[in-house]
């Protein structure tokens, strides 16, 4: 018995110990992440009819398809967001009133475009900006759906509507509703970046980066960013 308590007792520890899954996406593990994911797949798999864990499965391939794209994998990038999309795809086929679940089906669907913008964003650009626009609608006062909206306007090409301009129209309202969010600095510094406002993006990335130190992302696009 007491045996059986010390095993427990370990196992608990472990996964108290476990570091938070957005963590593994700051520090850019790619290794950590892919490990993760296949265990939450796993899990998902087992229960079948819980849609919450086939939604932590598709955040996990979401954050495989960031990371592998910061890392310039972009072929890595679209099959992890191709298999996030399809599970999240079946977190709404068991719940498809949740507006987080329309929010990570948004944000694989966009994930899935920069590694061949025109095939993907023919094929994709649509559902994406549906699952958001859905997204918004279930939940208007979500600011990581306004952060996932802009993100698909920043990939998507602009015969399809796409591009920056939108993209900080997105951001904004996001910081409107949610100031700390360290995403939205983060990827309005993006935008800023692609359209040479490189002193307003230095100033993002850096609050950023304020609100969120160990984002390795946030840290290249602030080095990568001429001060003038």
């Amino acid at each position: 018995m007491r045996n059986l308590l010390t095993i427990l007792l370990i196992t608990f520890s472990a996964i108290a110990a476990e570091d938070p899954i957005e963590k593994l996406r700051d520090r850019q593990d790619r290794a950590a992440l892919d490990a993760r994911a296949a265990a939450l797949h796993a899990d998902a798999a087992k229960a079948q009819k819980d849609p919450d864990k086939w939604y932590r499965s598709a955040v996990a391939h979401s954050y495989i398809a960031e990371v592998a794209y910061e890392l310039r994998d972009k072929a890595g990038s679209e099959r992890a967001a191709e298999a996030g999309v399809a599970d999240a795809e079946k977190a709404l086929a068991l719940n498809g009133k949740n507006a987080e679940y329309y929010r990570i089906l948004g944000t694989l669907c966009g994930q899935v475009i920069p590694a061949n913008p025109i095939m993907g964003g023919l094929a994709y650009g649509k559902r994406a900006k549906e699952a958001l626009d859905k997204a918004i609608e279930l939940d208007p006062k979500s600011a990581r759906a306004r952060v996932a909206h802009g993100v698909g306007y920043y990939y998507l090409p602009k015969n399809f509507g796409g591009g920056p301009e939108n993209a900080i129209n997105d951001y904004k309202q996001a910081l409107a509703l949610d100031p700390k969010s360290a995403e939205a600095y983060l990827w309005m510094g993006v935008a800023l970046s692609k359209q040479h406002q490189n002193a307003q993006a230095r100033e993002a990335f850096t609050k950023s980066l304020q609100l969120d130190p160990d984002r390795v992302w946030a840290k290249l696009q602030l080095d990568k960013t001429p001060a003038q």
